[in-house]
């Protein structure tokens, strides 16, 4: 499903960057992998396609023709990829997918210019596509950027304030605007697309989102525990960077004292952040466990909403499979 929703999205997503002027281009097909920094041509992968493969299956779910949506997968992916080049500035993360940032080869500014413009091209694709659900889309896609960037303020706020001041609640409602939001504006927008009715529509948008959650506490487990052969990213750099990620949070909030060891690390100075021994207390304070079982729990959550929405199991095979795919994850 993934490589199929990447081949019918990708001649739109190339076709999107060509029209950038010459500097964004350039940035553009670095991040999706079509480039090496020098300019030369590289076969990267440009992203699992998640989010583009959502969108597709969920039309064919509800009797729809995918064929019909490739510009809507293609705007969602587009916007994606526009938050990822924006968090990587953010978090001043260096590597993705196995190689440099956008950020750390072109500077800060483009790689922020390139996002703005590849959140412009999701809605000109959307403006320029004929389908009757197109305008609705473009809407709920509109209303899913502001609810993103309201996420990432939520988040950037959570980092400056002391571990001891950070509640579970807020962390799941931070992860859900800034990763449920786009899994379920992904998941409507097909079955926008599949001219389903306002129930639909809005139980698949829970499906995305209760998914989106648990894909979020998963990833966040990876984020700790994860091997960097196949995360690409550095072991240990989200404590490194103290980010109050689920696992954390839970285990600052266990009132056990390897939690209050957490907290203390987090306060302190920054050469006294050990990861490896961070990793162990976070495991220690039921972190890991806690981010486990609620995983689990989202994920029966995400699947309830989906039978809401296509009761018929062998229907709801694909949009089912995806979900398993973003949450179960071992490395």
């Amino acid at each position: 499903m993934l490589d199929s929703a990447r081949r019918a999205v990708e001649p739109e997503l190339r076709a999107a960057v060509e029209s950038l002027p010459g500097s964004m281009r350039r940035v553009g097909r670095y991040h999706f992998g079509w480039e090496h920094a020098d300019g030369s041509p590289a076969r990267g992968q440009s992203g699992k396609a998640v989010r583009p493969a959502l969108v597709l299956a969920a039309v064919r779910a509800l009797g729809g023709s995918p064929s019909l949506a490739v510009r809507a997968a293609a705007a969602v992916e587009l916007t994606h990829n526009f938050t990822l080049l924006h968090d990587d500035v953010i978090d001043h993360d260096v590597t993705r997918r196995h190689r440099a940032t956008a950020w750390t080869v072109f500077g800060e500014t483009d790689a922020i210019l390139a996002g703005d413009a590849f959140q412009a091209l999701a809605q000109s694709l959307l403006a320029k596509d004929r389908h009757p659900a197109s305008s609705a889309a473009a809407g709920r896609l509109a209303s899913c950027v502001i609810e993103l960037c309201a996420g990432q303020h939520a988040d950037a706020a959570l980092e400056a304030r002391s571990p001891s001041d950070v509640t579970l609640d807020e962390c799941l409602a931070m992860a859900e605007s800034k990763t449920g939001a786009l899994l379920g504006c992904a998941s409507a927008m097909g079955a926008l697309y599949a001219n389903a009715d306002g129930e639909k529509v809005a139980a698949l948008d829970a499906f995305g989102r209760e998914a989106g959650l648990a894909f979020q506490l998963i990833d966040d487990i990876i984020g700790i525990w994860g091997d960097p052969e196949h995360t690409g990213k550095p072991a240990g750099a989200d404590l490194l960077a103290r980010k109050k990620s689920l696992p954390v949070v839970a285990a600052l909030t266990s009132g056990t004292s390897a939690g209050t060891e957490i907290a203390r690390w987090y306060s302190g100075p920054p050469e006294e952040m050990d990861p490896v021994r961070m990793a162990s207390a976070i495991e220690k304070a039921g972190g890991r466990d806690w981010a486990q079982f609620h995983a689990a729990d989202r994920m029966s959550r995400a699947v309830f909403q989906l039978s809401q929405a296509v009761p018929e199991p062998e229907k709801a095979g694909e949009l089912l499979a995806l979900a398993e795919f973003v949450t179960r994850r071992t490395y």
